[in-house]
């Protein structure tokens, strides 16, 4: 299994922007995600880009808002993102796909690997 390291959380005001980084210990050949869990909620899905990072996929709550990009050579996935909004507070967390799922993308059990979150808190 690869690992993963988020770093880039903090403290933003509404409005503002933060660049997450994820790095991984290899290469990841699947896809990989953002997903984030705010105190006392389920972990949700945030977004997703394919291998390649030609295809990505967001949560409705972000788009237009967020987002994502992968460097490969560097094994390293990226989330900017704009316009924060106090409800984007959350850990933060990257993941990769397992290499044979039968879930969506959007979906937790699709992945295998996990970071241990970054913090993101966006105050009003």
């Amino acid at each position: 299994q690869v690992q993963l390291v988020e770093s880039g959380g903090g403290l933003v005001q509404a409005g503002g922007s933060l660049r997450l980084s994820c790095a991984a210990s290899g290469r990841t050949s699947t896809t990989t995600a953002w997903f984030r869990q705010a105190l006392g909620k389920e972990r949700e899905f945030v977004a997703a880009i394919s291998w390649s990072g030609h295809s990505t996929y967001f949560a409705d709550s972000v788009k237009g808002r967020f987002s994502i990009s992968r460097d490969n050579a560097k094994n390293t996935m990226y989330l900017q993102m704009n316009s924060l909004k106090p409800e984007d507070t959350a850990v933060y967390y990257c993941a990769a796909e397992a290499q044979f799922t039968r879930y969506s993308r959007s979906d937790q059990r699709s992945y295998g690997s996990w970071g241990q979150g970054t913090q993101v808190t966006v105050s009003s």
